[in-house]
C-alpha cells in the first residue's frame, strides 16, 4: 500500500480569504502564487462567474514542511464545537511558568488579529490556551 505524501487541511467557512489571511498571520504561512495566466488572485477572481467569486482561498508553509490550508465557502454557519482542531505548538519543550509565559505572549499577539481567548487549561506543569479564530473555529495554543 502506498504511503501518504502530503496532507491538506480544509476549512469550511463564510469568508475564505479573510480566514486564510488570519491563519497566514498565525502560522507564518503565505498565499500561493496565482495560477499561470493570472497576474494576481484578484485577476483570477474577477474572471469567474459571480457565484464562484471569493469561494475559496489557500495558504502554504513557505518552508514546504507544514500542510497546505484550504478554505472553502459553504452556505451554512458553524453551529457546534469542532470535531478536529489545530494545536499551534509554541510552547514545545517548556513547562510550568516558562511555558505559560510563552503561551500568554502568543495569545496577546493573536488577539489583535481577531482571535478570541476561550480559556486557559493549566495544572501547574502543563498548559494550553483554548482560542477561536475569526470565524469561531476552536484551536489551542500548545
Amino acid at each position: 500500500m502506498p504511503s501518504v505524501k502530503q496532507v491538506q487541511v480544509t476549512f469550511d467557512c463564510a469568508e475564505p480569504e479573510r480566514l486564510a489571511r488570519f491563519w497566514c498571520e498565525v502560522l507564518g504561512y503565505v498565499p500561493p502564487p496565482p495560477p499561470e495566466g493570472f497576474a494576481s488572485w484578484d485577476a483570477l477572481n474577477d474572471s469567474l462567474p459571480p457565484e464562484e467569486r471569493d469561494a475559496s482561498f489557500a495558504c502554504t508553509d513557505p518552508t514546504g514542511v507544514g500542510p497546505r490550508l484550504y478554505f472553502q465557502r459553504v452556505p451554512e454557519g458553524k453551529v457546534a464545537k469542532n470535531r478536529l482542531h489545530l494545536d499551534v505548538r509554541v510552547g514545545t519543550g517548556l513547562v510550568g511558568e516558562e511555558r505559560l509565559a510563552v503561551l500568554e505572549a502568543e495569545c496577546a499577539r493573536l488577539l489583535p488579529l481577531g482571535a478570541t481567548r476561550v480559556r486557559l487549561l493549566y495544572d501547574g506543569t502543563d498548559s494550553c490556551i483554548v482560542m477561536q479564530d475569526v470565524e469561531g473555529n476552536e484551536f489551542c495554543l500548545d
